[in-house]
Order: C-alpha cells, then structure tokens, then sequence
C-alpha cells in the first residue's frame, strides 16, 4: 500500500533526517517544520487559558457571595441570576480557551512528520529551507507489509479461481525462483467501452474478424511465501493457480 504522508501544518522545514528511497521503520521521524509560531501559539492559549481560569474562579466566588447575601434577604433573586448566568458564561470561556490550547498543541505536534508503518520513501525530492504548504504532497512512503499480487485472468478462466487457492508466484528476471501466495478475492466489474453512450448513442466497438476477445478481471493474490528480492510497485510477475 503507497501511503501519502502530506504535512498538517505550513512552514519552513528545518531537518531532514532521512533521504530519498531509504527503509524507514514506524515511529522514525522523516521531517521537522519550524515550529516557533506553532509555540508562540500555545503559549498565547495558556496565558488565555489561565485568565479564563481566574476569570471563572472571582464569578464562582461571586455567585456564592449572592447567595449568601440572598439567604439572609440582603439582595434580591435578580443579583443571583446575573451571578449565575457570570458563572455560567465563566465556564464556557474556560472550555473555549482548553479547545484553543489543545488545538494549538495539535499543530506543534503536527510540525514534527513520523513514519506511521515501516516501509520504504518514495518520490521525496525536498531540502531544509523549502516552505511547505499545509496538505501538500511531498514523499510517498510504501508499506513493506502489504504487499499484493494483481493477476489478470480471463473470464474463461475465473471458474477455475476459488478464494482461498494457492498461487505461484514468479517475478521477471528470476524465472528459478518461485514463491507462493494465497488468492483473496476477484473483482466483481472492469469497466466496458462497448454500450458507453456518446452523443446519445451507444459507441459499439467492432470485434477482430468477427471473434469477441474475452475480457480479464483483475485477482488478488495475498503473498504468503518469501520472494526472491523485496517487492516494489509495479513489478511484473506472472501467477499460476494451483489447486488445492
């Protein structure tokens, strides 16, 4: 599986740990934005934070000092509303400011880009210095566990295919060194130009002498033996199902 590893946040990168098409392994830090704004902004949010804070405290200390002054008929039920609605509105200011921090925190992590599975970088052609904008595509990492054989059988020959059958498995270049897999499952559609409709009518391609080719439906093959060389996407292999 080919994952995308986009940063969350926009900035400047200050370190690069690692290179192109090296093996990472899961938790290794890949690269690091400058994170000073990011700072600055969480400790904005915990000075606001505390003012929320204190500010919640004097509207508690408020509404008990109205209460009291209410029990022995010294004000009147309207000084203790207003105290409460302080109080309440205290409360929500203090859980706004909490949100605020956590979300600032959250983008001072964001600075700092980890390898979420071990695998392998791809396509990571940035340096120390470059800006980068939040959600832009910068390395591609390939997940070394979830490695698939796509096989292409005809439709004559999908009765012959059963999940769960055994495969061998043999790549280009290394015709003496099979390994085996295990077929998972085959597509239930490929997509058909015959019948697509343009302009309204129905484009119809012609057959070669009047023979219809059958078409291929594309096999997953989940590997379960130990291939020759490590696998990358877009290798070609050739697959025989075996029964069982």
């Amino acid at each position: 599986m080919l994952s995308e590893l986009p940063p969350r946040v926009a900035g400047p990168i200050i370190q690069i740990p690692i290179k192109d098409n090296q093996a990472v392994r899961k938790g290794d830090l890949l690269f690091e934005i400058d994170p000073s704004t990011f700072q600055a902004a969480v400790d904005n949010a915990q000075a606001k934070l505390k003012q929320a804070q204190a500010a919640e405290i004097q509207a508690q200390q408020e509404l008990q000092r109205q209460n009291e002054l209410y029990q022995t008929k010294t004000n009147d039920l309207r000084d203790v509303q207003n105290a409460e609605d302080s109080y309440a509105a205290s409360v929500a200011n203090t859980a706004a400011a909490q949100a605020t921090l956590e979300a600032a925190s959250l983008n001072l992590e964001y600075t700092k880009v980890f390898a979420p599975v071990d695998g392998y970088l791809t396509n990571f052609n940035t340096s120390p210095g470059t800006y980068v904008n939040e959600g832009e595509q910068l390395l591609a990492l390939v997940d070394s566990s979830s490695f698939w054989i796509a096989a292409y059988f005809k439709e004559t020959q999908l009765r012959h295919v059963r999940d769960g059958a055994p495969a061998k498995i043999t790549l280009m270049g290394h015709d003496f060194e099979p390994f085996v897999g295990e077929v998972v499952s085959v597509a239930w559609g490929v997509f058909l130009q015959d019948g697509s409709t343009v302009d309204l009518l129905p484009l119809v391609n012609q057959t070669i002498g009047w023979v219809r080719l059958p078409n291929r439906f594309p096999v997953r093959i989940h590997v379960t033996g130990t291939p020759p060389v490590p696998l990358r996407i877009g290798q070609t292999a050739s697959v025989a199902i075996l029964e069982r």
